[in-house]
């Protein structure tokens, strides 16, 4: 008898052959339930003979692309229902995508994402809502993503304050999955919501005649004051005020620091440390005022202080401080209540 647990049973001619044969259901399709009574099916099952069967790749190709055609056909006429079966599948047609080019060709057009405002998006839309795709072959077509909606709160804010859209991939297959789009959907490149300033986050400067040299000034004080190695500071005037500083990391360098860190360790993922940028928000207040305090030799402690305040909170609103960043923090928060108390 076939094994009670097994999900799709292989008969011949209603003959029992076996259960769950990977030769014969890819194993990204495993977990479907269901009966195959196939009569060109060999009753012969062993292992090297069912991978050079010409009948059996037949029939693995063809059940790939019934589950395709099921899926399309699911999203075309239920896509309410397609959605609400999103989060379970996912994993399993991310992972046949990148096993199998030809169910990805087949699926590619009803892959959807998640959304930052919550409803799901195929990346046709996702340039729709963004301003089209651009068809130009040196054109880049970004797609702004967030890998943990709590830990990049601030930068998800602040793409709902401007009305832009970003996507959520918070799944452990994600990562490999948006490298193997990249590989085949021509300029489609994917960006950390953290990784880079989207240019409608930047405002404008209103005519107004920067003192370059000012700036330069205070982006050598603040680099003194903070002494990290391979950290690039900028003055950017975003549209948002309330937010001081936000720090961003290329997508590439990141993504060689998550795989570092996945098969290497965490000592491996020292390799690739730094290379982040710290970005000043000129229209914040408080970097106005760190402006106003730089030069001064009566404020220098309050200058670094400060300085070392706005890099941990972009640390924390980035990826969270570890526990000697944290009790520096801590600290520093005391000290600058205590002069707000004048103590």
């Amino acid at each position: 008898m076939a094994n009670e647990q097994a999900v799709i049973v292989i008969y011949n001619n209603q003959v029992f052959v076996a259960d769950n044969i990977k030769e014969v259901i890819p194993e990204f399709l495993m977990l479907l339930k269901g009966t195959i009574d196939c009569a060109d099916l060999p009753l012969n099952v062993s292992r090297s003979f069912l991978q050079k069967d010409s009948n059996v790749i037949k029939l693995s190709k063809h059940i790939t692309k019934k589950v395709a055609d099921k899926l399309t056909e699911l999203f075309e006429k239920e896509r309410e229902k397609y959605e609400g079966f999103w989060k379970d599948i996912s994993p399993f047609i991310k992972y046949g995508s990148i096993k199998d080019k030809n169910f990805y060709d087949k699926i590619k057009d009803i892959l959807i994402f998640k959304s930052i405002n919550g409803d799901y998006l195929t990346l046709n839309e996702y340039f729709e809502k963004s301003g089209g795709k651009k068809e130009d072959e040196k054109a880049e077509n970004k797609v702004f993503y967030a890998s943990d909606e709590k830990q990049q709160h601030q930068y998800i804010k602040m793409f709902k304050d401007q009305g832009l859209e970003a996507v959520v991939l918070d799944m452990a297959i994600d990562n490999h999955f948006i490298s193997y789009i990249e590989m085949y959907e021509m300029n489609v490149k994917f960006f950390r919501i953290d990784s880079d300033l989207a240019e409608s986050l930047k405002g404008e400067d209103e005519g107004e005649k920067e003192d370059k040299a000012k700036e330069e000034k205070l982006i050598e004080a603040v680099k003194k004051a903070l002494n990290i190695e391979k950290l690039e500071i900028k003055l950017e005037k975003l549209k948002t005020d309330g937010t001081q500083a936000v720090l961003l990391m290329p997508e590439h360098e990141r993504r060689l620091q998550e795989m570092s860190s996945m098969f290497g360790g965490e000592d491996m993922s020292k390799m690739f440390k730094g290379g982040e940028t710290l970005i000043l928000n000129k229209s914040n207040s408080l970097i106005k005022a760190l402006e106003a305090l730089e030069g001064r030799a009566d404020k220098r402690e309050d200058f670094n202080l400060i300085c070392s305040h706005v890099y941990d909170l972009a640390l924390m609103g980035s990826r969270g401080l570890d526990a000697d960043k944290l009790e520096s923090f801590l600290k520093r928060s005391g000290m600058i209540l205590e002069r707000l108390a004048n103590i």
